[in-house]
């Protein structure tokens, strides 16, 4: 039996058999249920929320990704009204730096040892310190010869 491309007429089950008593073969009624996803519901619609505040950064951080990406409706579910809403609160949020623009793995640097990356030639070398450690501070310079006060040479005699 062929399709009228002249292909299979099905594709091959992962199970091995095609048959109805085949080795692979499931008994009827008794296979996977189907349960539709559960429809997702708008958080604002629900507590009638008049509003979104661009202050209220515990909300609103919760329409964030661990990246500090805005999340997509499809995955929040949040009506197509309060999306547009809440992005505007987040962006004025991020403006007032109640929300980070980035999240924690971005701002990790670059290099993996966490030592200070290389100066450029020509520059003096820095000073390597410990994380939480102050850097050490260069010694003042000596007072000048004039501004020294030298105690009275007894008379000689």
């Amino acid at each position: 039996m062929s399709t009228p491309r002249g292909g299979p007429a099905r594709r091959p089950t992962a199970g091995g058999g095609g048959g109805a008593g085949g080795a692979g073969a499931r008994p009827r009624g008794r296979g996977r249920r189907f349960f539709p996803p559960r429809r997702k519901v708008c958080g604002f619609c629900v507590e009638h929320v008049p509003f979104i505040d661009y202050k209220d950064a515990i909300r609103l951080r919760r329409y964030l990704a661990e990246t500090a990406r805005i999340d997509p409706r499809r995955k929040t579910g949040t009506c197509a009204p309060h999306q547009r809403a809440l992005t505007t609160a987040i962006k004025r949020a991020r403006h007032l730096a109640l929300l980070p623009y980035v999240g924690q793995m971005a701002r990790e640097p670059f290099f993996r040892d966490r030592r200070m990356p290389p100066m450029p030639p020509g520059m003096p070398p820095r000073e390597q310190t410990a994380p939480g450690q102050q850097p050490a501070t260069q010694p003042a310079t000596p007072p000048t010869p004039a501004a020294q006060v030298t105690a009275p040479q007894p008379p000689a005699g």
